[in-house]
């Protein structure tokens, strides 16, 4: 049944302790017979030889388990409750922190239904988690909360709620409330049922002890009830009326309350907990249960019908006509593409037919799977709500909508940003030539922020991607992985072209091929746009408009692929242009001589044209630099910063670290983790993503 379904991710800042937690609940919920440490390369969701080098998480790894929720009999037992629930199956997607792999987290909160939020209990919100946490906001994707690491020195559970609701912009609400911290953080007290929760150190966790609220404890616990009563009946009414009438709120009515509310998105509650040492993961599994979505809950996806031109919603139910988002191709080397599908409607059987929409290409269905990490078992079907793996698809990329020829919708694309860094590869032997190109053409299938292309001037491969570690991890899988034997070059900015002013142009294009005479003539004007608006296309000329000859539709068609491939190809160094605008004005169209093929060349060459008399411009990209110090090296950390170009936007001081926020030219930033280390002996750490274009500046 779907109700006893959840599709969940969890998502925070890099080291915050994802990975850490995904273990501790696999094992707990039976799915794996031995807890994996990231810090021993043995972590089941991190299954990559890279992940497992470097420690951290590099791509979204899928599993399924499944969970009885236990539910307390009184207020003062101590031994675990003896009353069960119903089984819960458990869809959960590992996604990475690092900001170079952002890609990762954007396709899996695209067709996840709730999220986890792991918050340091040291740094609290840090700036990789502002970031999922507004990819998780363009989603809709209701949330709970969870601090890790409250066992660290500085841990700060009260700190870390206030430093959420300041930064993130949501009401937090605790659930908890810690037993100590620190070295002597022991426990939780469930500030719904009224009880203290700790766990048994020589069942790694496994048992958990329950007592009554500690006498010593009674009037913190008291008050943090009493705030999360009044914080909840903002939202509800039946909370506020038993309230008013002074009735005791049962657990089950704060529960109940508290689902509507995070479903809503109105209100972040947040769990406690030490998953390093073992400590708090029962309940948050819990808490997933009770408080995200189930598939069937969350508002519809919606779709765009091809024939009729509209959006309608799609309710995820199993027995409507299939349509599923492949959101991950993963290659492997014996079943070929894995495609990752989120079923939103329908069900699709294991050797069936299906249909690519946006491709209009029919494909089989080889197998089903059911993925955990990098292991998998066979499903019969995949059905509405569910989550899996379809093998045999040739011709799927990464945001194909596949269903039913018979009702042609296309669910929404995900949007990925534009790699901002380049590095050429050549293979150092003509045989490894093949090897080197097909191994970039598994990689940018399975990476939608992967792009290569080859210099025309130089016959290089140039490689982009959206930082040093993203190429460093990819050149190393080519080196490795693929076993391809390669040179690489330095790291190289990715710029971008584009005008200064509005130039209007007149074009002709004439060439005999094969004995045919191919002729087009058209004008067009180009026109500087804002920044960050993109490229914009405008045809104003009518189809009749050029005389009595009825322009064929194949001609504008072919008029506009021509302004796009001119966008493509730069303007004067060859970099692709951006916020461009290019009017079709006037067109010029004769039967025996107008072909598509004339129209298209045309259309490029007066864009281009068109723009070198426009002012060119060479643009940089610039990133936004978040860095968090020791009080007593941030001078230094900032003079850093505006010896590279960059310019501090906004300074935040907490109680042992400052977090400084700048803007800089990303062709200065190589290296600046080594110059970082150097001037704060190791302390200072920052994360770097794309901001904007602006023109470049000689420094």
């Amino acid at each position: 049944m779907l109700k006893f379904n959840r599709n969940i991710g969890i998502m925070a800042h890099i080291d915050a302790g994802k990975t850490t937690t995904t273990e501790r609940i696999l094992y707990y919920t039976g799915k794996s017979h031995r807890i994996g440490e990231v810090d021993d390369g043995e972590a089941t969701m991190d299954w990559m030889e890279q992940e497992q080098a470097r420690g951290i998480t590099i791509q979204s790894a899928a599993t399924t388990t499944y969970w009885r929720r236990d539910f307390p009999v009184s207020k003062t037992e101590e031994a675990p409750p003896a009353q069960e629930g119903p089984l819960f199956q458990i869809n959960i997607i590992d996604t990475p922190g690092h900001v170079d792999f952002t890609a990762e987290v954007e396709r899996s909160l695209r067709v996840l239904d709730g999220a986890v939020a792991i918050f340091d209990a040291v740094r609290g919100v840090e700036p990789q988690t502002e970031t999922v946490w507004h990819q998780a906001e363009r989603y809709r994707v209701p949330c709970i909360g969870y601090v890790n690491k409250m066992d660290r020195v500085g841990a700060d559970f009260f700190q870390v709620l206030e430093d959420v609701h300041a930064k993130l912009g949501i009401p937090t609400v605790a659930l908890q409330i810690p037993i100590g911290r620190e070295g002597g953080f022991e426990g939780v007290v469930n500030l719904a049922e009224e009880r203290e929760i700790r766990w048994d150190a020589g069942t790694s966790g496994e048992r958990m002890l329950y007592s009554p609220v500690a006498p010593e404890r009674a009037a913190l616990v008291r008050e943090w009830r009493e705030k999360l009563i009044d914080t909840l009946s903002a939202f509800s009414e039946p909370i506020t009326d038993s309230f008013l009438a002074g009735e005791d709120i049962s657990a089950e009515l704060i529960r109940t309350e508290m689902r509507k509310a995070v479903l809503a998105r109105s209100l972040l509650p947040v769990l406690a907990g030490a998953s390093r040492r073992n400590m708090g993961v029962q309940p948050l599994i819990d808490a997933v249960v009770d408080y995200l979505p189930a598939p069937d809950e969350v508002v519809p996806a919606v779709a765009h019908h091809t024939k009729k031109g509209e959006d309608l919603p799609v309710p995820c139910d199993p027995g409507a006509m299939p349509l599923g988002l492949v959101f991950k191709i993963q290659n492997d080397r014996e079943a070929g593409s894995l495609c990752y599908v989120r079923m939103y409607s329908g069900t699709i059987a294991a050797g069936s037919a299906i249909f690519n929409v946006g491709k209009r290409k029919r494909e089989r269905v080889g197998r089903i799977l059911r993925m955990h990490s990098n292991k998998s078992e066979p499903m019969s079907e995949l059905a509405a709500g569910d989550i899996g793996v379809i093998t045999g698809m040739k011709l799927a990329q990464t945001g194909d909508t596949v269903g039913s020829e018979g009702w042609p919708v296309i669910l929404e694309k995900m949007q990925f940003p534009e790699p901002v860094i380049s590095v050429s590869i050549e293979p150092k032997t003509m045989s490894e030539q093949e090897k080197l190109r097909d191994s970039l053409v598994l990689l940018s299938k399975e990476d939608p922020t992967f792009r290569v292309k080859e210099n025309e001037e130089t016959g290089q491969l140039i490689i982009s991607g959206m930082g040093e570690l993203h190429l460093d991890v990819l050149v190393t899988r080519i080196l490795k992985e693929y076993n391809v034997s390669a040179k690489v070059g330095n790291p190289q900015v990715t710029y971008r072209e584009s005008i200064a002013k509005t130039v209007e142009r007149t074009e002709s294009y004439s060439r005999v091929i094969a004995g045919k005479e191919n002729a087009a003539n058209l004008s067009l004007r180009v026109e500087p746009l804002p920044r960050g608006t993109g490229n914009r296309y405008t045809n104003i000329v009518r189809a009749g408009a050029a005389g009595k000859t009825e322009i064929p539709g194949g001609i504008f068609s072919a008029v506009e692929r021509g302004v796009f491939g001119a966008f493509a190809s730069g303007i004067v160094l060859g970099y692709p242009c951006i916020d461009v605008g290019v009017t079709l004005t006037d067109i010029r169209y004769s039967e025996f001589t107008g072909t598509e093929f004339a129209f298209e060349a045309c259309a490029s060459i007066g864009v281009d044209e068109a723009c070198r008399g426009a002012e060119p411009l060479l643009l940089e990209p610039i990133m936004a630099v978040d860095l968090v110090s020791p009080k007593e090296f941030v001078g230094d950390v900032i003079s850093l910063v505006t010896q590279r170009g960059g310019q501090v936007a906004s300074m935040v001081s907490n109680a042992s670290m400052d977090e400084v926020k700048a803007l800089a030219p990303m062709e200065k930033m190589f290296g600046f983790m080594t110059a970082l280390r150097s001037v704060s002996q190791g302390r200072a750490t920052f994360t770097m993503e794309f901001s904007h274009f602006e023109k470049k500046i000689d420094r």
